[in-house]
């Protein structure tokens, strides 16, 4: 099983190998944020949570993905490498 921190590792690496930069997002006071705030040449930016694949969200998580979703922000939950992949392939770098 690969690790949370090894898959945000490469989500990291993939984002700044693109021209990106991937923040550790927190936001006090409000618990269920995604994890990162990818923000990528152009100006397009995504939320992103990310999980291996024994995690789950919390119903917190949940909601605050619903509510940023319902805002018309990009709101992703990447589980593996593979998803990485995928996200990068979506945003179109």
């Amino acid at each position: 099983m690969i690790l949370e921190k090894m898959i945000e590792a490469y989500l990291r690496n993939q984002v700044k190998k693109r021209g990106g930069i991937a923040f550790k997002f927190v936001s006090p006071g409000y618990n269920g944020v995604p994890d990162r705030l990818i923000v990528m040449p152009g100006g397009s930016m995504y939320f992103v949570e990310v999980k291996n694949e024994r995690g789950r969200l919390s119903p917190l998580q949940v909601q605050c993905h619903k509510m940023l979703k319902a805002l018309g922000v990009h709101v992703y939950v990447i589980w593996s490498k593979e998803d990485v992949d995928a996200f990068m392939e979506i945003i179109n770098v």
